[in-house]
């Protein structure tokens, strides 16, 4: 049984694939904390996956958007507030693809036009679904809007390739637009920095077994599951958290700010 938390907002949930998604246990939690909201994906991910059965568990509506058309997000933006009666509380942005990775083209090799793809698709959207909110006015005072994103933003990972940049951008647009819609709406706008998490689209990276391994040792609580991730998400779309904004927040075990443990020493020694 949730708390209520939520009773009474309206959002948008982008992302949701499988029940390995982040974002579909960050919609399971917002129902039973009394939310509302529509599923979102892109139409091939919704042929692909299974959010029917989480639109059914949430007793939800699905808008298909491709979240590189400004037609696209238009659209559900204004499909989204009519279903829902009215404007939007919060919105979760967990979006990102990288064809580069998905070809194994290494770093020094990127095919510059999937390059753009990759960071239209994993950032730029991001400012796309905050802008079109914005001249809607789509969405009310003190609403929170999160974005997902990873390390690798400031620290280099060899395996997740351009994916590193496109989170960097995510991270700099919560910033800056997280300045302009607080000062227009009283929007907030962070980014949550995640544990690697066992997704679809996590375990498509090189070596993600290994480095989930190693993550969770060198972690003084251990990797951040994803049903974690969502019980932080619904902390930042509720009330509690209105005065948080335009932050990276590190939800990561404490990973982020260890050097070594001495389990990953240990684990060096046997090598």
């Amino acid at each position: 049984m949730g708390n209520n938390i939520l009773k009474g907002k309206k959002g948008i949930i982008f992302g949701a694939l499988d029940d390995r998604s982040i974002a579909w246990k960050v919609a399971e939690q917002c129902h039973e904390e009394g939310a509302t909201f529509v599923l979102t994906n892109a139409p091939i991910a919704l042929r692909m996956g299974e959010i029917n059965k989480l639109a059914e568990a949430t007793q939800s509506a699905i808008i298909p958007c491709d979240v590189s058309l400004d037609a696209d997000m238009q659209l559900l933006v204004e499909q989204a507030t009519e279903k829902l009666g009215g404007k939007l509380d919060f919105v979760l942005h967990s979006v990102g693809m990288s064809l580069n990775i998905r070809k194994k083209n290494p770093y020094t090799d990127l095919n510059y036009d999937f390059m753009h793809k990759t960071l239209d698709i994993s950032a730029i959207s991001f400012h796309r679904l905050l802008q079109t909110c914005f001249k809607a006015d789509a969405l009310n005072e003190w609403a929170s809007v999160v974005g997902l994103t990873y390390i690798a933003g400031q620290r280099v990972f060899p395996d997740y390739s351009e994916m590193a940049e496109a989170k960097s951008m995510l991270e700099s647009i919560a910033r800056s637009m997280g300045y302009h819609y607080g000062k227009a709406k009283k929007v907030r706008v962070n980014t949550i920095s995640q544990s690697p998490t066992m997704t679809s689209a996590g375990s498509g990276v090189g070596g993600f077994d290994a480095f989930v391994t190693y993550a969770d040792q060198m972690s003084p609580l251990g990797n951040a599951t994803a049903g974690d991730c969502a019980n932080y998400c619904v902390s930042l779309f509720s009330d509690y958290t209105r005065m948080v904004t335009m932050q990276n927040l590190y939800h990561d075990g404490g990973f982020s700010f260890t050097g070594v443990s001495r389990e990953v020493m240990g684990m060096m020694k046997d090598v």
